[in-house]
């Protein structure tokens, strides 16, 4: 099942407190992801059990390198105005002070990682548009794990956004024999010393991160 237009949809004139309105008042069925992607407002259903194994694996392997005062969040909602979006990752790192207070959403611009899992219906709204919106909004780190890239999984760690454009940083592509239905195989193929933790440099001008231009 892929995703699906929220009716009303928004017309032409309308601004963003409107699309923000339409989103958190539409009513999803439990376990459906609503999100507005390009300023349409979608509900995706709710995602497999393999998608929920490998985000879980990441999940746990993500929490021995983030610093203590970092969270990683499944439900939350990524504002990205500007792109006319609010994306809600399968995974985002995020401050835990940023994360703490009334709302559904904090800044895409402050999360230190986010991580999308595509689903094979929804899979270009992760390869494209959400790619774009984490660039523009200058996401740090962008992990993009795609069980079905070119018939082979792959996870592709994007960062360094500049210009609105992301620097593809590293990309790994397991056998697809051990990575069955888009199964935790990519998820052992990821390189975690470059996701966030703070920098050793001293003299470091970018934002905390171990994989950054000034230290690298």
């Amino acid at each position: 099942m892929s995703a699906l237009t929220v009716d009303p949809a928004p017309g032409p004139g309308q601004d963003w407190d409107d699309l923000v309105r339409i989103w958190e008042e539409t009513d999803a069925p439990e376990g459906c992801k609503v999100e507005i992607i390009e300023e349409i407002v979608t509900v995706s259903p709710p995602p497999s059990k393999d998608h929920n194994t490998t985000a879980a694996l990441l999940q746990r392997r993500l929490y021995t390198v983030i610093p203590e005062d970092w969270e990683i969040y499944q439900t939350l909602g990524l504002s990205l105005p500007g792109r006319g979006g609010i994306y809600i990752p399968d995974l985002v790192v995020v401050d835990r002070a940023t994360a703490t207070g009334p709302g559904n959403t904090v800044p895409a611009e402050e999360a230190r990682l986010v991580v999308e899992i595509t689903s094979r219906a929804n899979a270009n709204h992760d390869r494209v548009s959400k790619v774009n919106g984490y660039a523009k909004a200058g996401v740090e780190l962008f992990l993009l794990l795609d069980p079905w890239h070119s018939g082979r999984p792959t996870a592709t760690l994007y960062g360094e956004p500049e210009g609105g454009t992301y620097r593809v940083l590293e990309t790994v592509g397991p056998p697809a024999r051990s990575f069955p239905g888009g199964g935790p195989a990519v998820v052992r193929g990821v390189n975690y010393s470059r996701v966030p933790v703070t920098c050793p440099g001293t003299r470091c001008r970018s934002s905390p991160t171990r994989y950054c231009p000034s230290c690298r």
